[in-house]
């Protein structure tokens, strides 16, 4: 186990294996504008990926998740999976935007996928399409996910990103809807991560605003967090046990405990959602490394980390100072 300056552990790898996407959400990739994507060269191969994950593995790593952009975009994703189950580690998952999901869940489950979590943020075909820059049926995603349960990825969750005057008069409908089928939903904070336009803090609909609405609705108990890092804030139904989840990283940041590192498509380590820049990983992979040498560079990198931008947000902001963050399809979520 490695510390950083602020006496976190990592224990998640997030993993990026694509910087593009089939949508256009207006608060990660707002269609009109004109995006530079990664050449197929500098991202990262497979077997890239399994030797740096294979690497930093005894770091403390418990768990990996592949993002994107929208990971199922990547030709073959099913191998990388097959590739990455045969480390030791116990949990691969993967966040997905859903829409292709139907097609490949039972050969995602065969890879050796063991979760998913899904992003639909509407139950309205028009609130939807509008959120994702796209013309996308509900019930298509909804299809997806009942797939993946068919398979057996379990649990399966559902990310919802509220904004406000957008979707937050869905909360509860969204409760009700997913807590029937037996689906976990993690009601999600705006967040101001890479250009969003549209972000202010005058759109940020409060976890303290969800969970009130919710508990006019349903009976909630809190669950006690399982780990340290872990960013959910966890209840349960009374009724029949189901979790609901909320991700409070604008009105109550979380950083003091945050234990991931991430790893982008084009082979940057990041150790900050909210990053301004990263560091090349891939050039040390590629000059021939061994696993040794990039645990060291992770060791180097990690024991010297102090971010914490959602708790200097709100400074930041009263001093009128902008910072440049990396967007988010790049960064992976």
């Amino acid at each position: 186990m490695i510390l950083d300056k602020l006496g976190r552990e990592i224990r998640d790898l997030r993993i990026s294996v694509t910087d593009r996407c089939n949508f256009r959400c207006f608060f990660c990739m707002p269609e009109g504008e004109s995006y530079e994507f990664f050449k197929r060269e500098d991202i990262l191969s497979f077997e890239e990926i399994v030797k740096f994950s294979k690497a930093v593995l005894p770091l403390g790593i418990k768990k990996l998740r592949l993002t994107g952009g929208e990971p199922l975009l990547r030709r073959r994703i099913e191998r990388l999976i097959e590739m990455l189950a045969e480390l030791p580690v116990e949990d691969i998952s993967l966040t997905t935007n859903g829409f292709l999901l139907k097609e490949k869940a039972r050969d995602l489950k065969l890879a050796g996928l063991k979760r998913i979590t899904v992003s639909l943020h509407s139950l309205r075909d028009e609130v939807f399409s509008r959120m994702v820059g796209k013309g996308v049926k509900v019930s298509y995603i909804i299809e997806g996910i009942e797939e993946a349960l068919k398979a057996g990825l379990w649990p399966v969750k559902v990310n919802v990103c509220v904004v406000r005057g957008v979707n937050d008069n869905e909360i509860v409908d969204i409760a009700k809807f997913f807590k029937k089928m037996g689906v976990i939903v993690r009601f999600i904070e705006f967040m101001d991560v890479g250009s969003a336009k549209d972000w202010s803090l005058e759109r940020v609909f409060s976890v303290k605003e969800m969970l009130n609405l919710l508990r006019e609705h349903f009976p909630l108990e809190p669950v006690e967090k399982s780990h340290r890092g872990e960013v959910a804030e966890r209840y349960r139904y009374v009724d029949d046990g189901l979790e609901v989840g909320f991700i409070s990283s604008i009105t109550q940041p979380f950083c003091r405990d945050c234990n991931r590192l991430r790893l982008t498509a084009d082979g940057r380590i990041l150790t900050c959602l909210f990053a301004q820049d990263g560091y090349d990983i891939k050039s040390l992979i590629r000059s021939g490394a061994g696993e040794e040498e990039i645990r060291e560079a992770i060791i180097s990198i990690w024991s010297k980390r102090d971010d914490r931008y959602s708790e200097e947000r709100l400074e930041l902001l009263e001093k009128g100072m902008e910072v440049k963050k990396i967007e988010m399809f790049k960064v992976g979520g």
